[in-house]
């Protein structure tokens, strides 16, 4: 009776454990499949075929092993000829789980004309300083500006200021609403000469990112540098929607001082 207790407990166990290793190597090979799908994934294709890459991106969260093979299949993606919609989609994934060691291969992807936009949107979501710098080293596209500017990269602050005297002026006004976002001293500085002297085509924009320096002083804590702004932007010899957002300004700096 023993011997057979004993043995029916030993099959429920062993039952138990290939019952949890079983959805485990399922998931696995699922994986693995929908990883061979994205090797030629192209617009039109069945896109629910790619979901057990989405599963294991969001169950990767808490566990670094995992984000990291996921990572590092991910960006190999890249430097394949798989078909534009598949590098689209490892970018999409690599700007949520993606660190400095996709940096390199989403790099080489900034002078790609169809993939620029995505290595960009990856690159800007990197929590890394090599992201940062991968991007300054990309100057003086306006696309990278531009996400130089959400990063807020305020060592790329210099580099900005010099593109204010770019002769393109889409280089010009991108780099003016960059410095916009970044809002420190050193960008209020420059913009504030900028402003003053912009031409026709770029006066508004050089306002606005004034503005927005303005607003983000404001919100660093930086009130007083903030409300010089904000007085610059009051007099009568400015456009009446800007008089508006600089008394604003001014209400809203009077508030964080009390």
């Amino acid at each position: 009776m023993f011997h057979r207790t004993s043995t029916m407990v030993a099959l429920l166990v062993a039952a138990l454990v290939m019952g949890a290793a079983l959805p485990a190597a399922m998931a696995d090979e699922a994986l693995d499949k929908a990883f061979e799908t994205l090797e030629t994934f192209d617009w039109g294709h069945d896109r629910n075929q790619l979901n057990p890459i989405d599963d294991a991106v969001v169950a990767a969260h808490d566990d670094a092993a995992a984000k990291k093979a996921l990572e590092t299949r991910l960006a190999a993606v890249l430097d394949t000829g798989a078909p534009h919609a598949a590098k689209d989609f490892a970018c999409r994934k690599l700007s949520l789980i993606g660190t400095a060691e996709s940096v390199p291969t989403l790099a080489k992807l900034l002078g790609d004309e169809k993939l620029s936009h995505m290595g960009r949107y990856a690159l800007e979501r990197i929590p890394a300083d090599e992201a940062s710098k991968a991007l300054r080293d990309a100057l003086p596209n306006v696309g990278v500006i531009n996400s130089i500017g959400v990063r807020r990269d305020a060592a790329a602050t210099s580099a900005l200021v010099a593109l204010l005297g770019d002769s393109d002026q889409q280089v010009a006004g991108a780099a003016a609403a960059a410095l916009g976002s970044i809002g420190n001293p050193e960008a209020a500085k420059a913009l504030g000469a900028f402003q003053a002297k912009a031409p026709d085509a770029l006066k508004l924009v050089a306002t606005d990112a004034y503005l927005v320096c303005a607003g983000q002083l404001l919100a660093d804590g930086r009130r007083a540098d903030a409300i010089v702004i904000y007085k610059s932007l009051s007099g009568e010899d400015q456009p009446r929607h800007v008089r508006t957002a600089a008394m604003r300004g001014m209400l809203a700096a009077a508030s964080a001082g009390n």
